[in-house]
Formats: structure tokens, C-alpha cells, sequence
């Protein structure tokens, strides 16, 4: 054989067996709705690097952003037909689809962010994500997202009086719909990709979310009130479909919910430091930052927790998260 042919198969059977061995990785493919500079993408960058390492590159995550495969509800359903492995989003979108998740729309149900976090960790948070399975949704973890408040373009809102008229965009969500309506104002879901452009145009009148959503998303260009009200601790919820969920081996789901768990813990240090910078950056830019009296927005949505009762398995889940220390 001639030296040249001989060493153009050698350099061929090494490309094959390269191949080979990049294609034993299994690959994760994540996709969720925020920017890049968002604590959540960052955590997922680095539950890539956790499953890369303690999985010795046999798995790999690739994380796609800014919703470059579809809103929340589509990743949802892509997550349930098997088109996509993982995902994050709201748990007051994920109610639409796992009912017991939409407790979390309840406003005021957590007394502050420690109490959030003592029941998201707990066997009650657990339940919560376990439930999903029979729609096809794992959960895998809690992503800390702050507290909900409203921010305006016209006016400021000091008290629950100041909503009456107003159109106010919300996620589609029942409860979120049921809060908004429950304090006067006129609930409005549209996507979070298209609500700049609606706020710009007055198709709504203002918005919820938190500081770093409301800085991130560039909302404070167009409202210049935010009323820190904090009614609802929604937090985000990392998912994978049980399609992919069920062909993943035990060492491979025990590798990646071990490198999710840590996702949660550097996330959730990284969130306080965005809600900071968040505040001070939206303060910069003009935005009037009020802090309304809370007792007279909670004493107005009082009447979601009854129409509960008749529903025993939330109203035991409500009972025990209040009574949670």
C-alpha cells in the first residue's frame, strides 16, 4: 500500500473513532424564554459544567435562550411529546398544565423569602413537582424568582384603588387573572415576548414581574412607577419531560438531578445580587420606586383563599404551607 493512502486511512479511522466518541455523550437539550444575562440562564450554564464533570463528558446540556424555541407553554408541550428535553417556566404557567402548581399564584401565601424557601425545600415543594409526572412534567427544582409587583406608565400605584381601569398584562394563568381582577384591575395575558412593544403602544397600561424581569426586559423604558406590593412569589421550576426523564439510566438521572441541585444553589445567590442591581439600575434610568402599605392589597385578595376549600387537597397544601416554620 502507498505510505499517502496508508496514512489518509489512519487519519480517517481516528475521525471515525472521534466520532464515536463525542456521539457516546448524551446530550440534554434545554430551552427556556430569558436573556442570557438572567441568573436562571446562568445557573443552567453552570448545571452544564456540574453534568459535564460528574459525569465524566459522558452527558452534556445544551442550553438555548430568549425563547429561540418557543414561549413557555410550547416548550411545555414540546417537553410532553418528547421534541425537547428540558425547560424552565413559571410556576404560574405551569398551572395550566400540573393544577396543583397553581397554590403559588395565591398572593401573600408566604410570610417572606425565607419562608419560601424553607417550603419549596421541604417535602410539601417535592409533592408539588412530583405531581407533574402524570402530565408527562418532571420537576427538578425551584429557581428563586423573587417577588411579583406592579409597575405603570401613567400613574403610580399606592393602593389597590389605583388599578381600578387599568389594563394589566399577566402570564396565562387563572390565578393571576383572578388577582389582578380581585384588586381592581383588568387582567390582560400576553406573551412575554410581545408585552414591550403593548406597554409602548397602551394595548396595557402596566405589568407584574420582578426587579430583575422589569430591568432585564427593558419594561422600565416605557414605566416609570413600580409598586414594590410583592403579592406573589411565583417561583421558576426546572422541568424535563418523562419521555427523556424514562430513557435516561439511574447513574444518568442520579447525575443530573445532582447537577441541578447545585443549579439551585448558585442561583439563588446570584438572584440577590440581580434584584440589587436590578432596583438601582431602574432607579438611574427614572423610574419612581414606591412602597405601598401591603396589609391593604392582602386584605383585597383574602377571598381567593376561600374559594379553596372546596378543593381539599389545595386547601390542605395552603394549611400546611402557612403552618410551615
Amino acid at each position: 500500500m502507498h505510505f499517502r493512502s496508508f496514512i489518509l486511512i489512519i487519519f480517517i479511522l481516528a475521525g471515525f473513532t472521534n466520532c464515536t466518541q463525542v456521539k457516546k455523550a448524551k446530550t440534554i437539550t434545554l430551552a427556556h424564554g430569558l436573556d442570557i444575562n438572567h441568573s436562571v440562564h446562568k445557573a443552567m450554564v453552570k448545571m452544564g459544567d456540574v453534568l459535564d464533570s460528574i459525569s465524566d463528558g459522558k452527558m452534556i446540556i445544551e442550553v438555548y435562550p430568549s425563547q429561540q424555541l418557543g414561549t413557555e407553554r410550547q416548550c411545555i408541550e414540546l417537553l410532553q411529546i418528547g421534541s425537547l428535553d428540558m425547560t424552565k417556566v413559571s410556576a404560574g404557567v405551569l398551572e395550566n398544565f400540573a393544577p396543583k402548581m397553581k397554590i403559588f399564584g395565591l398572593p401573600f401565601l408566604f410570610k417572606n423569602r425565607e419562608h419560601s424557601f424553607r417550603v419549596l425545600d421541604s417535602a410539601i415543594g417535592k409533592e408539588l413537582l412530583d405531581d407533574g409526572e402524570q402530565f408527562w412534567l418532571k420537576g427538578l427544582g425551584y429557581y428563586d424568582a423573587g417577588s411579583r409587583s406592579f409597575y405603570t406608565k401613567d400613574k403610580p400605584i399606592n393602593t389597590p384603588d389605583d388599578l381600578k381601569g387599568l389594563k394589566i398584562r399577566v402570564m396565562e394563568s387563572v390565578s393571576a387573572m383572578n388577582m389582578v381582577s380581585s384588586l381592581g384591575g383588568s387582567p390582560t395575558p400576553i406573551s412575554w415576548g410581545e408585552l414591550y412593544t403593548s406597554l409602548q403602544q397602551g394595548v396595557v397600561d402596566g405589568a407584574e414581574n420582578n426587579p430583575p424581569s422589569f430591568y432585564l426586559s427593558r419594561h422600565y423604558e416605557v414605566c416609570k412607577y413600580y409598586s414594590l406590593d410583592e403579592h406573589t412569589v411565583l417561583p421558576d421550576v426546572l422541568l424535563i419531560g418523562t419521555p427523556t426523564w424514562n430513557r435516561l439510566s439511574d447513574e444518568e438521572q442520579k447525575w443530573l438531578q445532582a447537577a441541578a441541585d447545585y443549579s439551585v444553589k448558585y442561583q439563588r445567590k446570584l438572584w440577590l445580587l440581580a434584584e440589587e442591581e436590578a432596583l438601582e439600575e431602574v432607579i438611574k434610568a427614572g423610574v419612581e420606586v414606591i412602597k405601598p402599605d401591603k396589609k391593604l392589597f392582602s386584605d383585597k385578595v383574602e377571598s381567593m383563599y376561600d374559594q379553596f376549600k372546596k378543593e381539599k387537597e389545595i386547601y390542605r397544601l395552603i394549611q400546611e404551607i402557612k403552618n410551615t416554620e
